[in-house]
């Protein structure tokens, strides 16, 4: 049985998307299991959407955090 797509990691979801798009246009799939498919891709981009959403939120509330500027990396010679 699949796992639940809040379960997968943002690349796992991607590999199966892959995997169902590349099925789905072969085009020898019944009508209930290419719904069955398209349902559960529907699924996972909702849920990796989210997972985006989140690391976004992650990255924007760091750089807001950050006291100092960002500026280049510079390397020191000895």
């Amino acid at each position: 049985m699949a796992k639940k797509p809040e379960n997968l990691s943002f690349e796992q979801s991607l590999t199966e998307l892959e995997t169902i798009v590349a099925h789905l246009e072969q085009g020898e799939v019944s009508l209930d299991d290419a719904l069955k498919q398209f349902e559960r891709g529907i699924k996972l981009v909702r849920q990796s959407q989210a997972k985006l959403e989140q690391a976004q939120q992650k990255v924007s509330i760091l750089l807001n955090e950050a006291d100092a500027e960002l500026s280049p990396f510079t390397v020191e010679s000895e």
